[in-house]
């Protein structure tokens, strides 16, 4: 039976799988710009906010605090364990005050008061062995040799990081993967629609030819 003049042209079921898989990954890019600029954009930022300066080790010291740390020996074995303080201050070239030395931002907000924290271990022996490791290394073969350190003098002013934990790659991740998904998205609803709308045309031009 044909069709009525004017009636709509229905998509068939791969059509409608790929404009349904076109809308997903566009909503999903979108979705997804959203989720890494709050889990990585913010803080890299954040980061990125600091400048790099030139550190000197005034100081190596062990002020007798512990701390706690967690331990992982199995898929159910987890417990904790006691890791000594270790303290590096230095100056810096970007302000005259001393301030605290810590590996990376997130050893910064998990101990502000320490500059390093150690893998944890099961015994406590082998933690105080670790620190005192670094202990040496901060005092024998940094000694007064200058490194480069990272300094924000707006949102900590008393702390320097050793290492940045994110740089300019992560924003370039943060827009990049969400933007191909999404143009991958919108371009194959645009095809399929495309593709569709060719049919339409070629079959229309194929029912003149044969009045």
């Amino acid at each position: 039976m044909a069709k009525p003049r004017g009636a709509p042209y229905e998509y068939t079921e791969a059509e409608d799988k790929s404009i349904r898989l076109g809308l997903f990954l566009i909503v999903s890019g979108v979705v997804a710009l959203f989720v890494l600029g709050f889990c990585w954009l913010s803080p890299a930022l954040r980061e990125l906010q600091g400048q790099a300066a030139r550190c000197t080790v005034l100081s190596v010291q062990q002020p007798g605090e512990l701390f706690e740390c967690t331990f992982s020996c199995g898929a159910a074995c987890r417990g904790t364990a006691l890791y000594p303080c270790l303290q590096v201050y230095v100056s810096h070239s970007a302000s005259a005050a001393r301030a605290l030395l810590h590996h990376d931002e997130h050893q910064l907000l998990a101990n502000p008061k320490c500059s390093f924290i150690p893998p944890c271990a099961r015994e406590n022996q082998k933690n105080s062995e670790i620190v005192a490791h670094w202990q040496e290394y901060w005092k024998e073969e940094v000694g007064s040799q200058p490194f480069t350190c990272y300094f924000n003098q707006h949102l900590r002013p008393e702390d320097v990081l050793l290492r940045r934990t994110h740089d300019e790659m992560v924003l370039l991740h943060c827009f990049l993967w969400p933007l191909v998904t999404f143009l991958v998205g919108v371009l194959i609803v645009v095809l399929t629609i495309c593709a569709k709308s060719l049919a339409i045309k070629a079959e229309a031009i194929k029912k003149r030819k044969c009045l």
